[in-house]
């Protein structure tokens, strides 16, 4: 599997976990936390997975445009992991304020993923080619294998 294609189905797993958090009321309290800390794992992951592997890769084979990409997109992810999730994760979940960072999280994590699949992907697919995006893939599953056995499910 090519690199754009592994992080478009993590993509498609967070969003699908953000839609079932959000969707959830005060009294889910355990389906909350369960929720929220499969988020926090896939996130971990595929965060490691941009930053070590694929995000190097655009901004070597770039030049500025490339760079400001590069910066933005680990800033995005520094938001969520540093400050968003931080919060949530000490946020009683059967709280309206659980629900409002919830949905803070979620507007973040979607704008991202757009920006993601509307401009890096696209760019790193002309910058870096079929054969790169390839060995990044496989790159990233045998990455994607060690770092969830470090961090197993809840």
């Amino acid at each position: 599997m090519n690199a754009i294609d592994l992080l478009s189905q993590d993509h498609k797993v967070v969003k699908k976990l953000l839609e079932e958090l959000s969707s959830t009321t005060e009294r889910a309290v355990k389906k909350r936390a369960d929720l929220l800390h499969r988020i926090e794992r896939e996130l971990q992951v595929h965060t490691a997975l941009e930053e070590d592997i694929l995000y190097p890769a655009i901004k070597q084979a770039g030049g500025k445009e490339e760079a400001k990409m590069y910066y933005e997109a680990k800033e995005e992810h520094r938001t969520v992991d540093s400050l968003v999730l931080p919060d949530l994760l000490h946020t009683e979940t059967g709280t309206l304020e659980f629900a409002g960072r919830v949905k803070v999280m979620k507007e973040l994590l979607e704008h991202h993923i757009e920006e993601e699949e509307g401009e890096l992907f696209p760019t790193a697919k002309k910058l870096l080619g079929k054969d790169q995006l390839e060995a990044l893939g496989r790159a990233m599953e045998t990455q994607k294998k060690v770092l969830k056995s470090e961090r197993p499910a809840a």
